[in-house]
């Protein structure tokens, strides 16, 4: 990656603190509903040093320009009598959510890597990383040492679990409350530009989880002083929903189009995945995720690739749509939770609460989800009383899906965080490790995946003890309807959440990349991704939509998908308990083979567990 001069970057916000090229600091807030606002500065966590009231002004904005304020003043704001609150766009809060926020210099960092433009999506390989556990340390700057590793075995994208600071020391980030600031610990804004620079300098992008339907039960101060913010017509499970469609959605709207922005501009990130948008209220004509798209294609987007990845339990495929040049109208790309499903279904045999649904030949429905995308387009599923899910994917490239076989959901929601490898046979896991990492959609790794982790990665957080206790009883409740869990005794084995020991038994142990069983893994990842990178990749960006998929037996299967250059690419497995064989065309050049026999020109055998892909270029009209 060639470097020019450094530069700063700082993204310019309608309301925080806002430092004045004239000297001081602009601070405002927007509190519809607090006829008076007081700006408090301080001089340590809870010392005020100085109380001074902020003008009203039109549309329940409230500002003060403070001469004598500069990076690293400490504030609150004075909203009742007795209620000091943090910034809601606070940029820091170093002492944590209920603490003063920190005034911000954006332009202190000065960039190193210059020139970054992205990355085409085609060229995607996500990892998704937990700051916390990543390493021993549990910060960014331990964790950006680490991604020189990463790059060497072929990712090329990092998917950073959410960073928006959260309550207490540690959680997974999806109970954040103030969007805007990197949660304290795991270091201070610069050190996620450091490993964002770090990370453009090994030519990977980074991109990061946040969660835009609903705020953190512990420090969501918003919910204490403005309740505008929230429309109670949309109920959710953490409360009134956000206020998206109402009296005053235009302000809140606006606030999650700026943080979007905020974290892309200043942060200079290459994307953003949107947690859970089946849970955003939102009936207004133009959904706030068409917003954010449209904001972020015509904003930075002009300058560089910029890629917005969705979360839809719904399957909903509506924000999929592509233009007829094959360009996202509003949305990269979606989680494919249905091929993980069947996936995990086939490797373990596992069939409580969703699995349920990919009990029935969980191969065929594998083969399906590799073929079409999602299984559920629109047919009842069970584990949802027998209600219609999905929508069809017709017309969608397979670039349009984001696949897994483990994420922090699907391992963290297990009542003990087991990964998948030590729950199922190895041999099918690599055998599915070659299904995905060798099929056109966009592939996901979890850390720790890439060696085989032995590790957990449980549920953990960190609230005051009343919440905690109650998370604590919730979570172990959630189980009471598997069989395993049944008897109380056994519910009390499961980790407690707020238990820092479920924690540290999360961190990734490194140690394992250097086991026999570790080291086979990163041979087998590096080399399918090798594989990927050379002999997929360049036939990706015009891959049409649709794939031809055909059974041998009702556990082998094989997957076409024509691809850019009239290439076919044709993926072939056998789950099957015996040898299966299939067909070959002629002109098929081989890709990749495991587990096979008596291979010719005009057939190949699979013995379980094999698979096979094969690309093969039509001839010329």
């Amino acid at each position: 990656m060639a470097h020019e001069g450094a530069v700063s970057v700082a993204h310019a916000m309608p309301f925080g603190a806002q430092l004045l090229d004239s000297g001081g600091v602009r601070f405002r807030l927007w509190a519809p509903g607090c006829s008076q606002v007081w700006l408090e500065m301080y001089g340590a966590a809870d010392e005020v040093l100085e109380t001074v009231p902020m003008t009203p002004l039109d549309g329940g904005w409230h500002e003060r320009i403070e001469p004598d304020a500069r990076a690293g003043t400490l504030y609150r704001y004075l909203v009742a009598a007795g209620v000091s609150v943090p910034d809601p766009a606070s940029r820091a809060n170093p002492m944590g959510v209920h603490g003063p926020s920190e005034v911000v210099e954006p332009r202190a960092h000065q960039w190193q890597v210059t020139d970054w433009r992205g990355r085409p999506w085609h060229t995607a390989v996500l990892y998704e990383l937990h700051v916390g556990t990543f390493t021993p340390e549990g910060d960014l700057d331990a964790a950006a040492a680490r991604l020189g590793e990463l790059a060497a075995l072929g990712i090329s994208a990092v998917q950073l679990m959410p960073l928006a600071a959260f309550a207490g020391e540690r959680g997974w980030g999806y109970d954040g409350v103030l969007p805007f600031a990197v949660n304290a610990a795991y270091g201070r804004p610069d050190a996620l530009k450091r490993f964002v620079d770090t990370a453009h300098g090994l030519d990977m992008m980074v991109l990061l989880d946040v969660v835009y339907n609903h705020f953190g039960p512990e420090g969501n101060h918003l919910s204490r002083w403005c309740p505008e913010f929230f429309n109670p017509a949309h109920s959710t499970p953490w409360g009134p929903a956000i206020d998206f469609d109402a009296g005053h959605s235009d302000t809140v709207r606006r606030y999650f189009v700026e943080n979007a922005l905020f974290w892309i501009e200043e942060y200079r990130l290459d994307g953003l995945r949107l947690d859970a948008v089946h849970s955003i209220r939102d009936g207004s004509s133009r959904h706030i995720v068409a917003e954010i798209a449209a904001a972020l294609r015509d904003g930075p987007g002009r300058q560089r690739e910029i890629h917005l990845v969705l979360e839809n339990d719904d399957n909903a495929t509506s924000l999929l749509q592509r233009h007829a040049d094959g360009a996202p109208r509003t949305a990269t790309a979606q989680w494919n939770d249905d091929l993980h499903h069947a996936a995990h279904v086939l490797a373990t045999r596992e069939t409580d609460g969703y699995y349920a649904g990919y009990a029935r030949a969980p191969a065929a429905l594998l083969g399906q989800a590799l073929a079409e995308g999602f299984v559920y387009q629109g047919q009842a599923c069970a584990t949802r009383g027998g209600a219609a899910r999905g929508e069809s994917t017709s017309g969608l490239p397979p670039l349009a899906f984001v696949s897994f076989l483990q994420t922090h959901d699907q391992v963290g929601n297990r009542a003990f965080g087991e990964r998948l490898d030590t729950l199922a046979d190895p041999v099918c896991v690599e055998a599915l490790l070659a299904c995905l990492l060798l099929s056109p959609h966009v592939p996901m790794l979890f850390m720790g995946e890439e060696f085989a982790a032995s590790t957990p990665f449980l549920y953990f957080c960190d609230f005051d003890a009343e919440l905690a206790r109650a998370v604590t009883e919730g979570r172990r409740g959630e189980f009471a309807c598997f069989p395993a869990f049944a008897e109380a005794a056994a519910r009390d084995r499961i980790p407690d959440p707020n238990a820092p020991e479920t924690f540290a038994a999360s961190k990734l142990a490194w140690a394992e990349r250097t086991t026999p069983k570790g080291r086979r893994r990163l041979t087998l990842v590096t080399e399918l991704l090798g594989l990927r990178r050379r002999m997929l990749q360049p036939h990706l960006p015009t891959a049409r939509s649709g794939a031809t998929l055909r059974f041998v037996d009702a556990d082998a299967f094989s997957v076409e998908w024509l691809l850019g250059h009239a290439a076919h690419w044709t993926l072939r497995a056998n789950f099957a308990t015996r040898p299966v064989t299939f067909e070959l065309h002629p002109d098929e050049q081989p890709v990749y083979r495991s587990l096979a026999s008596n291979a010719t020109a005009a057939r190949s055998t699979l013995a379980p567990n094999g698979v096979e892909v094969t690309l093969r270029r039509a001839a010329p009209q």
